[in-house]
């Protein structure tokens, strides 16, 4: 999901790899013009909530719905967009088809193999990327607008015949595999893999987002042919365009990429998931630091109280003036960083916090993060508290609209959460809108000290302690 007012996440290092691994020509020079091109749009492009709030509803002649800002003080047309379906309708076995698919659409399409498919991107400066989340496919295209009949032939053509050439396939699985083995013994994989098995446990969440070594070996063109139709599907389909072009221009290209998709595919039911576990677990690795990772169970993104959760969260965990950096970093010195996020998937929301320390101040860190927890829940947040922190999170609001590839993304993200389309101007008042009353029993209903689940990763940690429970 692109949340709004919740924490996205999104593997970098197989995109890196992946980019690396493409079979590109040599345009160095000509990119790096059309580079600074794309920085100047960037910059010139930025736009204030205001204007980025008149957001139009566009529809193809065949139906199909776009959310369009318009912008044309530079000649530049960012579109997002997001199928219904990702890690979640993998296969047990094939986990890492998701991944593999997104790194597959530019490797050739329909006549074209891997390098005259590059070719024409890179001669057009068109960037085409593509995402895998846990319930949905993402992907992006970013052109100039004299080339947007070209950018978006490409974008039908990766879209509706990808090649899924046997070469690019093999070269693709080196790729991610490579990726797979570098981070396998990190102490950062060991606790993200641990994380997921004891919050999760069975549910598909539990699954590596990009991934396992075995699996991904297993991987045929036929199994990415089968999730590419049954994935890329106009049901539930999502798009969000921002830039130089208007909804009579933008109508037919629609229909153009999207329309020949198939119009459903098989759905995966997934279960709604309450976090059980509370306690302890201890993961000793040899690592001189040790990393921590705490957990709640969370509010849902339409449940009334979501705001005063959000607000309560930064003041408890987001940003340098928060409670826990204050208590634990900054008068203490014992963790070199520390954060608490809300989560929000479809089927399961987290309050979720993470550090990292030296061994030795482990155990002084955790006991502090459970007081100021316990502290939240009995008293809430104060005046002083409450206001700033309603005060950043509606200051630093229009950061979020100082690219077009920013705007696009929330218009698709506040299309998957039903956030309505007059979002952008009614936001800032719903934060506006809590008040103290709201913060303190917002707090007590959730953050509840007795069912923290605490995981930690470092070295000569034991297993068992005195008085602490093991995760269940």
């Amino acid at each position: 999901m692109h949340n709004q007012d919740s924490q996205p996440s999104s593997p970098a290092f197989k995109k890196r790899a992946i980019a690396k691994a493409k079979k590109v020509p040599d345009n160095r020079p000509f990119l790096l013009v059309i580079g600074l091109l794309f920085l100047l749009a960037m910059v010139v492009a930025s736009l204030s909530p205001a204007r980025a709030t008149e957001i139009q509803e566009v529809v193809s002649p065949s139906g199909i719905k776009a959310w369009l800002v318009e912008e044309h003080s530079v000649p530049i047309v960012t579109m997002d967009f997001s199928f219904l379906g990702g890690v979640v309708n993998e296969k047990a076995d094939k986990l890492g088809t998701a991944t593999m698919l997104t790194a597959l659409f530019d490797e050739g399409a329909g006549d074209m193999k891997a390098e005259a498919f590059h070719t024409r991107l890179e001669e057009n400066a068109i960037h085409m990327s593509f995402d895998a989340g846990y319930e949905r496919f993402y992907g992006s295209l970013r052109t100039l607008t004299p080339n947007l009949t070209e950018a978006t032939d490409l974008l039908s053509l990766a879209l509706q015949k990808p090649r899924f050439d046997e070469d690019a396939i093999e070269r693709m699985r080196a790729v991610l595999m490579s990726g797979l083995k570098r981070k396998e013994k990190s102490p950062r994989n060991i606790m993200s893999k641990a994380w997921r098995q004891s919050v999760y446990g069975n549910h598909p969440y539990s699954r590596p987002g990009d991934g396992e070594l075995e699996t991904m070996k297993a991987i045929t063109k036929a199994d990415l042919v089968n999730f590419h139709r049954n994935v890329l599907t106009r049901d539930d389909l999502i798009i969000g365009v921002v830039g130089a072009i208007d909804a009579k221009t933008l109508a037919p290209l629609l229909d153009k990429i999207f329309a020949p998709l198939p119009a459903k595919g098989e759905t995966v039911e997934v279960a709604d998931y309450t976090l059980t576990n509370k306690g302890r677990k201890d993961i000793s690795v040899n690592n001189p630091q040790t990393s921590i990772r705490f957990a709640l169970e969370g509010i849902k993104r339409d449940d009334p109280d979501f705001y005063a959760a959000y607000v309560i969260n930064h003041a408890l965990g987001s940003g340098m003036n928060s409670r826990l950096f204050t208590e634990i970093r900054e008068k203490r010195g014992l963790v070199y960083g520390v954060a608490s996020y809300l989560t929000d998937r479809e089927h399961s929301q987290l309050f979720v916090g993470a550090m990292q320390t030296r061994t030795d101040n482990t155990e002084q860190a955790i006991e502090l993060v459970r007081i100021e927890i316990t502290k939240l829940a009995k008293d809430g947040l104060t005046q002083d508290e409450l206001d700033a922190a309603k005060q950043f999170l509606i200051g630093s609001y229009p950061l979020r609209f100082d690219t077009s590839s920013k705007i696009s993304r929330q218009l698709v993200g506040i299309q998957e959460e039903d956030l309505g389309i007059d979002y952008f101007d009614k936001r800032n008042s719903y934060i506006e809108a809590v008040s103290l009353e709201d913060a303190k029993r917002v707090a007590k209903r959730l953050f509840k000290p007795e069912n923290l689940f605490v995981m930690t990763v470092g070295k000569n940690l034991q297993t068992a302690k005195a008085g602490t429970s093991k995760a269940n």
